[in-house]
Formats: structure tokens, C-alpha cells, sequence
């Protein structure tokens, strides 16, 4: 069993450490990750040995909070944010009297008369404790955690704060004591050395510094979980639910499946649903990523949180709450941004022994600088500024917050990635798989030419009478076309799938065969009589489907699927990276090679089976890192054997198991991108561990006075170390969410050379020409679509950008193209005012 519980109380990596191996600790435990950054653990356990509470208790042993997961109260978030705002300003105020009145005389600032002078440093220093005693106060959570973590021998950042600050204080107070016998003693040297090395300013400051830097860190790490929470505000407070013919305004969190709710222009789908009246265009850009507005008619499905952008429909309700899409989302974005990732190890093994060997190196450098330079004081100093520098945050967050920007970043773009490890193993893919049908292509199969020795109506009456009984998309291909020329069909008496070769059918005394060249072959069919239109089908990249009566040849078929028009842009962006492409394919060799040279696809593997297909993607991965993009259905084996599995297009179904990243958009320039940012995140990951390490290691010996014995001298102040240590883990924070900067990838196309130079240079200069149009009666989105799409269908055009802004079309096409495009927008029903050619 999964479980995610909630847990309290951690500050630093050490924490996160030390819950983590409590609850591994439990037996019945396989696997325990705890996330430092969302203050959430995920436990992988055996139900039948341990119950949650006994989880729980482990954690509170330890001396941290737990509960099972669940919402945190918005009300008491909001409470949590000001009270740290608060002892973030009540300390800066009550630090800056302090420092005035500890400071102010290095640089000649006015004070009390009861405050100058050796006579009054008792005054002095009793001013500088009282101010102190409220800044510890509301600090108080630094001692208490602090000292009880150190007592429970599970020390952690607090524990540093804490004894670092507590040994100002000390010092200080022993020092006031020291002050007011000497001057009792009328011992002014003794007051003199003493009068202002109190520590008391450092003790409170290092507590100010500590909160400003958790504050400004606590506000970034928010901004972490951006993309999530713009998903968890997309759908809609309210909702209207149709009884009959009555409209009632409800919350939508009470809808239940098979309500029926109407939508109106503008309005917000309240949840997943089935339009049963109506159309409209659906704005799905913050589901998937897709830009234009969707047309959506009645039986189609639309997902809670997309926006109808025009129209009106009415929609029954076919998923709530945890079914939704977008909650399956959110679930999805959230678990991937607590997972760990492989690169993360050596940093929870360090943040592990992190803090005890930092006060271990504390302690010897007090007793060191003591014995050499003989003054408590400055040795003191020393021991404090090494505590306060040390950063196990920095270490703790430094893979976490990359990893929740990122998985954030792309969702936002349509691409699900399941988990951290997946995030680090994109980076290092060399080697991308593609199978054909519905990756590369549409897949959506269509006839395209055909060679019969009878009656055309009667081949397809019996060859789509026949496919009807298979599932097979090329069948399909050839029923589809029997419906559209109105062919009435006849079924078979019996049918036969033959695996690899195609089907075999009886009707009436004759038996028929439709499949592959090997198919025939066993039926003892001439291949001269199809080799010739068999060979030109292949080379159209057409799938031949040859169709026998009785041994003889009957006809022949070719299915052709539509190249995706991104598939080209995908793979050039591909092999920009380096990454190699490969193509799998159940097709013939001929048709396999069109379509490489027509995608720019570097290699592939023809008339490959199904079950072939793991066993391919297993002897790649032998040499390069693979990636195996599919459709999550026919290629399961292959993208769960791939070191990185890609479902294309999984639409609503997000839940497949079998892929590690899913894409929601239907286009193949998604797994470049993905690829990219698995990279770019591997890169700040890296960047945020070798801040972290550089710090610590330059940081610490700096503190510790290793440079104060050079001709630098340099001293290293307990209140500068803290501001340091602050800054570290701000810094971390910060350069993770520089990944929210993040764009797809886009391609570079420099011109390349051209191999027939005498040809080009005889072309008009019309052939690649931008056109303007300007249009009147675009109002929406839905307009905008329609003008696109009208555009697009002219033939030469090559790209187009509507701006309902503007109010005007640019368009690049081949040639001049401006008469035809003002046409087919005015077929719109839209009208074209100017046409603008450049």
C-alpha cells in the first residue's frame, strides 16, 4: 500500500533525514520519501503489518508531526504566513535599537549619557540584554526545537541557530556579570576589555538574519508551486444545474455524475462531462497546452476547467472530484514534484552527518583558537560564525525545488512527467524511438488507390464485409470507405486472424485471404501479378493490402495514413540535440524507407509484430539511453521497457501505467521539448548542488578563521556568517525558478545549401511571399479558428498567425496566394478589406 502523510516540525535536510530512517526503521516498511520542500512523505508499505498510526508514531518519536494527508485549511496557512512576517519584523525593528545602541559609537552616533562611558558599561550592557529578551522570545521555537532535536541526538539547522545564538547570549550575560564586579572592584582595565565584547547584538541578530532569509525563502518556494496552483483554481465555484426546464446556481463541488449543467459562452466547464445539446469551442490551453479553441459538439467529452470561448451546451456530468482529469492532473504534477530523483543521494547521505560534524568542527575550533591566540572572546566569535554559516538547506532543496518547477513548467505545457528520476533519465536520452501509426502519423487511416479484377462495388462488398469483423485500423480503413461510397456489405461465414500475415474468410463455397506478400505467397498467388502497383503503393508510403479469391489475385489496396504535420519539425528538432530517431513500423520496408525520407527519420525496423517491439527497444537500450514514444495501448511492453516511455495523445486517459511521460497534445514536438527540459533541470540541479557544496566548503573553514592568520586577516562576524547562510538556501530557491523561464524548444532552420543552384536561381522571387489581410467581423476566439483553418486549406500556404487584436491575417505562402486566401475567408462569411503583399 501508498499512503502520503503530512509532516511537521522539519527545517532543514537533516530533518527530512531523520523521519525518513525512523520510518524505514518500521517493519513491514519497502520504501519511505520524504520531501523537505512540500513537508510531505510517501510510504510504500505492507497494510497487513503496519497501520498508518504506527507510522505516524514513528515520526512524532522522532520528534517531528504527522497526519495523513489531507488539505491544508486556507484559513490556517494564511495564519502560519503572518505570524512569521510578524517575528520577521518585530525582530529587524528591535535588532536596528540594538545594533544603534551595541554599535552606534563606532561611528560617532549620539547616546544617553547614561549610556557612555566605562562608568555606565553595566547600563550599557543591561539596555542590550533587555532589548534581546523579546527578540528571543518570539524566536523561541529555534531553542525549544532546537535543543530537543540535539538532546534526541537527531540535530538539525535549528540546533545550530540555537547553539550558536544561546553561546552569544551566554557569553554576554557572563560578561555583564564580569562588567559589574569589576566595576564594583573599581577594576577599569577589566571593564575596558570587557565594555563592549557582550555578543549580545550577534546573539539576536543571528536570530533577525536566520527569520529574513526563512521568510524571503518561504515566499520563493511558493512561487515553486505556481503551475499547480493556476491548475487547482481552473474550475469553476459554481455551476448551473438544469432540472428540467429550471436553471439553479449551485457550488459545483456538489455535482454528482449524470447531472446535467449548462454552460454558457465565457463560462468555465465545472467538471468533466458529455455535450448532449449544443456546440461550442473549448479553450483547452491550460489543460493541455494547446492554443486554439476546440469544436466541441454533442457527444464529444470536454474537461472540467477548459473554457467555452462560444456557444452554448448543455452537459451531463461524467467525472467529479478525484475522476476528473484535472484532479488526476494535479495528483499527477504533485507526486512528481515530491519524488525524489537519483542525483539527490549524495546530498541526503551528507545532510544525514551534516550537522553533528558541524558542531564537532565548531568545538575544535573554539578549543584551537582559544589555545593559539588566548582570548575566549575571539575564539568564541570563530565557533559561532561556523555554526551559523552551515547550510543543510541549501543541500535539502537543492534537487526538490528543481524538480517541482519543472514538473510544473510542464504541465503547463501539456507534458506529464511522473517523477524526479524520469526528469533526470530525459536528460540523458541519445536514442528515440517512434512507432508509426498515430505517433508519426494520424492515424487515421484512409484508401487511397485501389487495382481490382471485378467489379469495384463487389471487391469492396466483400473485402469490408470481411474487415468488419477485425479491429485492426487498416480494416477499418476499408469499411469506412464502403460506408461513404454507400456499399452494402456481406459478411462472412466464418473468420480467421492470421497473426503476422493478415485474415482469412469463407462466404459461400469461396474463401478469401487479405493480407501481406508472405500471405499470398502461402495461397500460392504470382507475385507478378501485384509486384508492380504493390511496389508503387509502397513507395507513396501506402500500407498494400492484397486480397485473394479462391488462390487467385482479386485486388489490391493501399491505405495510406496522413504524416502529422509537426512529425518533420519534431525529429529535425531531434537531431539538432544529437539525439538519434529510429522508426518501428508493422509496414513493409518500402513503405518504412517513404517515410523516413519524407520525416527525416534516421533509421527504422519493418514488418514488426507487436510482441516485437520490446524486444527491439531492449537491444537499443544495450547502446544507447531510449526513449520509446506510442499511444500507452498497443506499445505497453515497449514503453514500460524503455528507459523513458512516451504516451502520445493520451487525451483524457492520463492513467497510463505503462508510459512515463505523457503528452496531451497530439503532436510529436512535445518529446524534444520534454527532452530539453529534462536537461535544463538536470543542469540547475547540478548548479544548486555544487552552490551548496561550494559554500559549505569555502564557507566553513572561512568562519572557522582559516584565512585571519594570513596577511588578509580576514574575520569572519557571526552576524555576516548568518545573513551568509540566509542567503545560500535564497539562492537555491531563486536559480530553480529560473526554470519557470523555460520555452518549448524551437527549431533553427538556416538555409541549406542548394544542390541545384541553376534551377533555384531561375525561381520568381514570389515564391516564398508573406500576404496581409486584413478582416472585418472576427469577435472571438471561435473566429479566429474558423480563419485559420480556412487558410491553412489553401494549397502553398505555409504558415499562418490570426490576430483577433489586429484583426488581420499574415500569411506565408508559395507564390501569390492573395486572391485564393481572400477567398476562402469570405467563404467564412468574414470580409477581407485589404490585402497586403510583401
Amino acid at each position: 500500500m501508498v499512503q502520503k502523510f503530512n509532516v511537521t516540525g522539519m527545517t532543514c535536510a537533516a530533518c527530512s533525514s531523520h523521519v525518513e530512517k525512523a520510518v524505514q526503521k518500521l517493519q513491514g516498511v519497502q520504501k519511505a520519501e520524504v520531501s523537505l520542500l512540500t513537508n510531505s512523505m510517501k510510504v510504500s508499505y505492507d497494510d497487513k503489518v503496519l497501520s498508518p498510526q504506527s507510522i505516524i508514531a514513528a515520526v512524532e518519536k522522532s520528534g517531528y508531526g504527522a497526519s495523513v494527508a489531507g488539505e491544508t485549511k486556507p484559513a490556517v496557512k494564511k495564519q502560519q504566513d503572518g505570524v512569521t512576517l510578524f517575528r520577521l519584523l518585530f525582530s529587524l525593528i528591535t535588532c536596528v535599537l540594538l545594533m544603534y545602541v551595541a554599535m552606534g559609537h563606532m561611528i560617532n552616533l549620539p547616546l544617553p549619557s547614561f549610556l557612555s562611558g566605562t562608568q555606565n558599561a553595566l547600563s550599557f550592557a543591561l539596555v542590550q540584554f533587555l532589548l534581546c529578551l523579546p527578540v528571543w522570545y518570539v524566536n523561541r521555537s529555534y531553542f525549544i526545537v532546537g535543543f530537543k532535536r540535539l538532546f534526541q541526538r537527531a540535530p538539525n539547522m535549528d540546533s545550530l541557530i540555537a547553539v550558536g545564538s544561546f553561546a552569544g547570549a551566554l557569553y554576554g550575560i557572563v560578561t555583564m556579570f564580569i562588567v559589574s564586579s569589576a566595576l564594583g572592584r573599581g577594576d577599569v582595565a577589566t571593564v575596558e576589555k570587557f565594555h563592549h565584547e557582550l555578543y549580545f547584538e550577534s546573539s539576536a541578530m543571528i536570530l533577525a538574519l536566520v527569520d529574513l532569509g526563512k521568510y524571503f525563502e518561504g515566499r520563493s518556494k511558493l512561487k515553486t508551486g505556481d503551475a499547480l496552483n493556476k491548475l487547482k483554481k481552473l474550475v469553476p465555484n459554481k455551476a448551473i444545474l438544469l432540472r428540467g426546464d429550471e436553471e439553479r446556481e449551485v457550488d459545483s463541488k456538489t455535482l454528482v455524475k449524470g447531472d446535467v449543467v449548462a454552460v454558457k459562452s465565457g463560462m468555465s466547464f465545472p467538471a468533466d462531462g458529455e455535450i448532449i445539446f449544443g456546440s461550442c469551442f473549448a479553450n483547452e490551453s491550460a489543460i493541455s497546452g494547446e492554443s486554439l479553441p476546440v469544436e466541441k459538439t454533442v457527444g464529444e467529452k470536454v474537461v472540467g476547467g477548459t473554457v467555452n470561448e462560444g456557444g452554448f451546451v448543455k452537459v451531463r456530468i461524467t467525472g467529479v472530484g478525484g475522476e476528473s482529469v484535472l484532479s488526476q492532473i494535479i495528483a499527477l504534477v504533485e507526486e512528481a514534484g515530491s519524488s525524489k530523483a537519483p542525483v539527490q543521494r549524495l546530498a541526503d547521505k551528507i545532510s544525514g552527518i551534516f550537522v553533528p560534524v558541524v558542531l564537532a568542527i565548531s568545538l575544535v575550533t573554539l578549543i584551537a583558537w582559544w589555545a593559539v591566540a588566548g582570548s575566549f572572546s575571539d575564539a568564541l566569535g570563530f565557533a559561532i560564525s561556523v555554526l551559523v554559516i552551515s547550510c543543510p538547506c541549501a543541500l535539502g532543496l537543492a534537487t526538490p525545488v528543481a524538480i517541482m518547477v519543472a514538473t510544473g513548467k510542464g504541465a503547463e505545457n501539456g507534458i506529464l512527467v511522473k517523477s524526479g528520476e524520469v526528469l533526470e533519465r530525459l536528460a540523458s536520452v541519445k536514442q528515440v524511438v517512434l512507432d508509426k501509426t498515430g505517433t508519426v502519423t494520424a492515424g487515421n487511416p484512409q484508401v487511397k488507390e485501389f487495382f481490382t479484377t471485378v467489379d469495384e462495388r463487389r471487391f469492396f462488398a466483400v473485402i469490408a464485409g470481411i474487415e468488419k469483423q477485425s479491429e485492426h485500423p487498416l480494416g477499418k480503413a476499408v469499411v469506412e470507405y464502403a460506408r461513404q461510397m454507400q456499399i452494402e456489405t456481406e459478411l462472412p461465414d466464418s473468420f480467421v486472424t492470421l497473426p503476422g500475415l493478415g485474415v482469412s474468410a469463407q462466404i459461400g463455397d469461396k474463401t478469401y485471404c487479405i493480407g501481406n506478400e508472405k500471405l499470398m505467397e502461402r495461397e500460392g498467388v504470382g507475385a507478378e501479378l501485384y509486384k508492380n502497383m504493390y511496389d508503387a503503393y509502397c513507395s507513396k508510403a501506402y500500407t498494400c493490402l492484397i486480397v485473394s479469391e479462391n488462390g487467385g489475385f482479386m485486388g489490391i489496396v493501399g491505405v495510406g495514413d496522413e504524416i502529422k504535420p509537426t512529425s518533420a519539425q519534431a525529429v529535425a528538432r531531434l537531431h539538432e540535440m544529437g539525439v538519434k530517431t529510429v522508426l518501428l513500423t508493422g509496414d513493409n520496408e518500402l513503405s518504412a524507407r517513404a517515410v523516413c525520407a519524407e520525416v527525416g527519420i534516421d533509421t527504422y525496423y519493418a514488418q514488426v509484430l507487436p510482441e516485437q517491439k520490446e524486444q527491439i527497444v531492449s537491444q537499443l537500450m544495450q547502446s544507447q539511453v531510449t526513449a520509446m514514444v506510442g499511444d500507452g495501448i498497443n506499445d505497453a511492453p515497449a514503453l514500460t521497457r524503455a528507459d523513458v516511455g512516451f504516451a502520445v495523445a493520451a487525451g483524457s486517459d492520463i492513467a497510463v501505467d505503462s508510459a512515463d511521460v505523457i503528452l496531451l497534445k497530439n503532436d510529436l514536438n512535445d518529446v524534444p521539448t520534454a527532452l530539453m527540459l529534462g536537461r535544463k533541470t538536470l543542469r540547475n540541479i547540478k548548479q544548486n548542488l555544487f552552490w551548496a557544496f561550494f559554500y559549505n566548503s569555502l564557507g566553513i573553514p572561512l568562519a572557522a578563521g582559516v584565512l585571519y592568520l594570513t596577511p588578509l586577516a580576514l574575520k569572519l562576524n557571526p552576524m555576516i556568517a548568518a545573513a551568509a547562510m540566509s542567503l545560500s538556501s535564497l539562492f537555491v530557491v531563486t536559480n530553480a525558478l529560473r526554470l519557470n523561464l523555460f520555452k518549448p524548444f524551437k527549431l533553427k532552420t538556416p538555409q541549406a545549401a542548394c544542390a541545384c543552384p541553376a534551377v533555384c536561381e531561375t525561381k520568381p522571387k514570389e515564391e516564398n511571399m508573406k500576404i496581409t489581410l486584413d478582416i472585418e467581423g472576427m469577435m472571438c476566439g471561435h473566429c479566429t479558428a474558423r480563419v485559420e483553418k480556412a487558410l491553412k486549406s489553401v494549397e502553398g500556404v505555409t504558415s499562418v498567425e490570426v490576430s483577433l487584436e489586429n484583426k488581420n491575417a499574415v500569411v506565408s505562402c508559395n507564390g501569390d496566394l492573395g486572391e485564393a486566401l481572400a477567398a476562402a475567408v469570405e467563404a467564412q462569411d468574414y470580409k477581407v478589406t485589404k490585402v497586403t503583399r510583401q
